[in-house]
């Protein structure tokens, strides 16, 4: 029980019986230490040093890196919620809950994927009246506009809808997708009448996007569409607010007389002469703008691809910030980023599973997970830049009103003021307040920064997942994510914002560690190359890096190589994975560190020299039909002329040439030292040429369009060819 006798809203459990994890963790480290201390000691004198010198370098890395990730895993923590609970004692004093979703292109997110995200958070179970729903549109397109319209109208029929029947996946496009007619007559009479006008919603959204524009009877059905009359382009505009629900307003009512929830559209003002600061400067746009519209005390941020899953989210989060005796010192509540369309073995292993799954849940045991950009529920004061103290209490009372005043025009007008280009000077908007500037991924140094001033986080990841999203569904669009990611992270990593840094002193070691586990993963790819590279060139050349099969040391390498892989297929197939699923995994991460590793450290170093400013990639949103077809077949899409390609290619065609060159040099009997020396060599090529089968199959058996194209295959054999002729001595 806690304060004045109330059971607590949330409940907090560490996982039991560690010990097994830790001997295996134990274990390995010794193996690791085992394999530094003969490199250390079996120097050649000659011949290989410089190859010697340089896999003993990526080992090193290899293996403080491993225990980086360790530390992710020795306190997982689970977290459960009491929903009736908070119903009996709040329900009529629950919080006013501003829901922010941002979108920055209609070709690259089509308007149907973003109303569907839209409508889907609209219809939460939750007091409608208590709801504020702001889309951020980056791209400044009437189109988006228009299709925000279509779904306001829309919403009074959906909405109903999901009360009435109990809908959980709030989205009409996957709902109507995932569900048949249903048998009880009065429910597929609503079910197929709902159906049809989504549709036809669907159908004028899906139409003016592929006219381009807004035919002009469209055009003056609402007063909104005037204002794209002064648009210049999507990155020369002026402000643009429109209130399209007024919540306040007693007319603006479902189908059934309940109140809708507020829906605005926003798009801040853009000049070519003003830094735009990419989705951080959109969210504190959306900060501002709903502080005099709505002004909720509980913000959730969401991209437009992840539409809501579960209609209780919003109680669930509200169990851990209405909690009497903990919930005053939690900033944030962070969702896993889950999707639905990913194929049966996860081909380009975009589930994350083990981040989600596994880490967060121990990232969570030292104070609170990263805040990742979407599916994420903050406090408004923490996200606004206030310091959390142990005196600190939220009077829930006092934002149940919300912050309009005025009419919905004049809120408008002032709206606009403050999503202006010139609204941040001399301010400290990505500074201290908001979101900050300045980096990819601003979302996690926001998430530091808010733990260093004292607050805590928490990581819910419910059976039925908050919010599903989509995948890419291409190679490319992957690795492109993931070199977003992986560069981001490493300006953190060598900037003040570096956990070690920052948060020394405000935050726990344990947590500091996991930063930067994830603030290093380009750091990988150096290392990676090395291995890949030098000892199958080594190979090639019948010189040995790794003992004999019957050196003790060959015990150390061998069992750190297998106990680490059996223990991650282990945990993969616990975790629900295929085996299939697993290989995939250990697939991608070999091409995300060769590629989108190596390319996120090359802009570091370009941009920390002066010599390049920071860019912000958008995952493509939508396939055409071939691609598609050939994803859900799980068949690896390449299809384009890519460095990224001209590397993977190029790394994969060597370690052929190499273990045919090693192969022909044992079975020709030539002078190749000791063989029995080369078997790990042997095995590390061999597994590295199974891996890139689907490359090999891209480069010379495929004749789809999503083969490796020819300019790709000549220029990767003639590189291989050449790195081939490295004297190795």
């Amino acid at each position: 029980m806690g304060k004045e006798g109330y059971a607590p809203l949330f409940e907090t459990q560490e996982a039991k019986g560690r010990i097994a994890f830790k001997i295996y963790a134990i274990s390995v480290f010794v193996g690791v230490c085992m394999t530094w201390m003969y490199r250390a000691t079996h120097v050649p004198k000659e011949g290989l040093r410089w190859a010697w010198f340089g896999i003993f370098g990526a080992e090193i890395w290899f293996g403080i890196y491993w225990i980086f990730t360790q530390s992710v895993r020795l306190r997982p923590t689970y977290r459960s919620t009491f929903k009736e609970r908070l119903s009996s004692r709040y329900e009529d004093e629950l919080p006013r809950v501003d829901i922010f979703v941002c979108t920055a292109d209609p070709i690259i997110e089509p308007p149907t994927l973003v109303i569907n995200t839209v409508l889907s958070v609209m219809a939460y179970d939750y007091p409608p009246e208590k709801l504020s729903v702001y889309l951020s549109d980056d791209g400044g397109s009437d189109l988006t506009f228009h299709a925000l319209l279509e779904a306001s109208r829309f919403a009074k029929h959906w909405i109903p809808f999901c009360r009435k029947f109990k809908v959980d996946s709030t989205s009409p496009a996957v709902y109507f997708g995932t569900t048949s007619e249903p048998h009880d007559p009065e429910h597929a009479n609503e079910w197929l009448s709902t159906k049809k006008l989504y549709e036809e919603m669907a159908n004028r959204i899906n139409t003016a996007a592929k006219l381009g524009r807004i035919p002009g009877e469209i055009r003056a059905e609402h007063k909104g569409f005037a204002e794209w009359q002064s648009v210049v382009n999507s990155r020369n505009h002026q402000a643009i607010v429109q209130i399209l629900i007024d919540g306040r307003d007693p007319n603006a009512v479902d189908t059934e007389g309940s109140t809708l929830p507020t829906l605005v559209y926003m798009a801040r003002e853009k000049r070519p002469q003003h830094p735009h600061n990419f989705k951080a400067g959109a969210l504190n746009a959306l900060i501002r703008v709903s502080s005099i519209i709505s002004n909720g005390p509980i913000i959730l941020t969401v991209d437009c691809d992840m539409y809501s899953n579960n209609a209780g989210t919003v109680r669930d989060i509200l169990c851990f910030f209405m909690d009497e005796e903990k919930g005053h010192e939690i900033a944030y509540v962070q969702f896993p980023q889950c999707f639905d369309n990913l194929t049966k073995n996860d081909i380009y292993s975009n589930s994350l599973t083990t981040l989600f799954e596994v880490e967060y849940h121990g990232v969570d045991g030292y104070g609170g997970p990263l805040y990742i950009g979407t599916g994420c529920f903050f406090r408004r004061e923490s996200l606004c830049g206030k310091k959390y103290s142990e005196e600190y209490k939220e009077e829930w009372k006092e934002g149940m009103e919300g912050g309009g005043k005025g009419s919905a025009m004049e809120l408008e007008d002032r709206a606009k003021g403050l999503a202006s280009c010139t609204c941040e000077e001399n301010t400290q908007w990505g500074k201290e307040m908001g979101l900050k500037y300045g980096c990819p991924v601003e979302d996690v140094i926001t998430g530091l920064a808010i733990q260093c001033r004292g607050w805590k986080s928490i990581y819910l990841n419910p059976t039925r997942k908050a919010f599903l999203g989509v995948a890419p569904t291409t190679l490319l669009q992957s690795l492109v994510q993931n070199k977003r990611w992986g560069e981001g992270h490493l300006q953190i990593l060598l900037t003040k914002h570096c956990s070690f840094i920052q948060g020394h002193g405000k935050i726990k070691l344990g947590l500091q560690m996991s930063y930067a586990t994830y603030n290093a993963w380009a750091l990988n790819a150096v290392p990676t190359l090395c291995y890949v590279v030098v000892p199958s060139l080594a190979l090639l050349n019948g010189m040995s890096l790794f003992p004999k099969i019957s050196s003790p040391w060959f015990i150390a390498f061998a069992y750190v190589t297998v106990a680490k892989h059996a223990y991650s297929l282990g945990e993969g197939l616990w975790l629900g994975d295929t085996v299939e699923s697993w290989w995939n995994q250990q697939r991608i991460w070999l091409y995300r560190r060769t590629s989108a590793f190596l390319f996120a450290n090359i802009d570091v170093a370009l941009r920390l020299s002066g010599l390049a400013k920071s860019a912000f990639s958008i995952t493509a949103k939508s396939t055409d039909d071939e691609v598609a077809e050939r994803y859900e077949q799980e068949i690896m899409e390449f299809g384009s002329t890519s460095p990224m390609f001209t590397i993977l290619a190029t790394l994969a065609m060597l370690n052929l040439f190499c273990l045919i060159g090693g192969i022909k040099r044992v079975a020709m009997g030539d002078e190749v030292g000791d063989t029995e020396a080369l078997v790990l060599q042997f095995v590390l090529c061999g597994v590295l040429v199974i891996i890139n089968w689907p490359i090999y199959q891209g480069l010379f058996l495929r004749k789809d369009m999503g083969r490796l194209p020819t300019s790709v295959a000549f220029t990767s054999i003639g590189l291989a060819m050449l790195a081939c002729l490295i004297p190795m001595h």
